[in-house]
């Protein structure tokens, strides 16, 4: 039986965390190959259990038959050790002798820490990086273009569907980076760029609907282009106004303000 205070690991390719403790409640967000959280509910029928993520501390339910159960002191290893984050778009892992294919993204437990006695057996063979090295604007764009033409899904955080936060969040924890999940909490964090002439390729630019709410978030690049998740990921024109799309020159968002994340 699943205790409250537990603790566990995704061990899936990646799961769906949604935001009550049914399979037709909305996703808002997904874990990923290797990430790690504490659990801190669960359901009534025992089949649902609540999530803290460690990376972003989201909370959500996810089905309790996906859940992999780890001991207190793996979990407080895996906040503090510096672990290897997956840049191809696809790869495989093979844990315990089990071939599990991944996406990019992913947390590897592999380091160069000797003297850790892993808990578990993996290989790994794909291209990855320490989660922890910070990266400049040229890797950035290069790992953003890896999700170009992915469709838009809400809560989704892979190339195979992504929503505009969870594009910007994975695009930056790639390069080194924390960011929070949704737009209107990223859209707090990193230096404030107070006048639009001074955004610099790489800047995080935040939209806003009608109540001044910020509802959307992209990447800025150069020569006045940003990428985005609307409809799918894709590169549109950035001014002053908002964001115009590339082909019916049609302004589809309404700029609010620029924050800057890279070091």
């Amino acid at each position: 039986m699943v205790e409250t205070d537990g603790f566990g690991v995704c061990r899936l390719s990646l799961l769906a965390v949604r935001v009550s403790p049914a399979d037709q409640a909305e996703m808002v967000t997904q874990l990923l190959f290797g990430d790690h959280y504490k659990v801190i509910d669960i359901s009534a029928d025992k089949k649902w259990l609540k999530i803290h993520i460690a990376f972003d501390s989201y909370e959500g339910w996810i089905d309790a038959k996906q859940h992999h159960a780890i001991e207190e002191n793996y979990f407080d290893y895996l906040n503090r050790a510096e672990l290897k984050i997956t840049t191809d778009i696809t790869s495989s892992i093979l844990y315990n002798k089990i071939q599990i294919p991944i996406v990019l993204g992913s947390i590897i437990p592999i380091t160069s820490a000797e003297l850790f006695k892993m808990e578990e057996q993996f290989a790994f063979n794909g291209e990855a990086k320490n989660i922890g090295q910070k990266r400049e604007y040229e890797f950035l764009r290069t790992t953003a273009g890896k999700y170009l033409n992915a469709p838009y899904l809400w809560g989704g955080k892979t190339p195979f569907g992504i929503d505009c936060s969870g594009l910007t969040q994975m695009v930056y924890k790639v390069c080194g980076y924390t960011l929070m999940r949704d737009a209107r909490q990223q859209a707090t964090q990193g230096k404030a760029v107070r006048i639009f002439a001074d955004a610099k390729p790489g800047d995080l630019a935040f939209f806003k609907n009608e109540k001044e709410a910020i509802v959307h978030v992209g990447i800025v690049l150069a020569n006045n282009q940003i990428l985005h998740a609307s409809g799918k990921v894709r590169i549109d024109k950035l001014t002053e106004e908002g964001i115009f799309h590339a082909e019916t020159q049609l302004k589809t968002h309404t700029f609010s303000h620029l924050r800057r994340i890279l070091a």
